[in-house]
């Protein structure tokens, strides 16, 4: 008996060496270090709670056809490729899980052959502006309800902007820019 209490009390020291043992060495091999910048930033709106205190912010996306002229295009097409994953963007391109949007910019919302689109989406009526996209972009599901974009938005003004002066390169003939009367008209909406 004896015997036995003497392995059971050397199996219980040999287990807490090698876990003292495995702990110091983990701290030398690993080291804990914060992240000085998050890998991929996630966009979290402040959806704000029903006793939240304050102002409310705004409602909407910032004004966009200032931006458009001096946007850039080229970080506009490289923002699309998430976009890619449901939509093609050449002429004449194939539908996907979204529509091909080859001259959005002034096309009829909702219509797009060979599409099927939300009820509400269809009956949203008119043609894709820039103001209209910058919304859309913005919230999708805020702009038309019952929408079957799941996108959850694109929140920093500059990147709408970007993408919409992208988009407005993928046409024949390019829908005008704003002028300044149109840009004032959205500042003071």
């Amino acid at each position: 008996m004896n015997l036995e209490f003497n392995k059971i009390f050397a199996a219980l020291l040999v287990a807490g060496i090698a876990a003292a043992g495995a702990n110091f060495i983990s701290g030398k091999v690993v080291h804990s270090e914060s992240l000085e910048a998050d890998a991929v930033p996630i966009e979290v709106t402040d959806s704000g709670s029903a006793g939240s205190a304050g102002p409310a912010g705004p409602t909407g996306p910032e004004p966009v056809l200032a931006l458009l002229a001096g946007a850039d295009v080229a970080r506009g097409e490289k923002l699309s490729k998430a976009c890619a994953a449901c939509h093609s963007f050449n002429q004449g391109g194939a539908n996907k899980v979204g529509p091909n949007l080859w001259e959005i910019v002034g096309r009829e919302k909702g219509k797009h052959e060979g599409f099927s689109y939300s009820s509400s989406m269809a009956g949203k009526g008119g043609t894709w502006t820039y103001s209209d996209l910058n919304h859309f972009l913005y919230k999708p599901k805020d702009f038309v309800s019952g929408t079957k974009m799941t996108y959850v938005g694109m929140k920093k003004v500059e990147d709408r902007a970007a993408i919409i002066a992208w988009l407005r390169t993928l046409s024949d003939s390019p829908v005008a820019l704003p002028d300044e009367a149109a840009v004032s008209t959205e500042v003071n909406e």
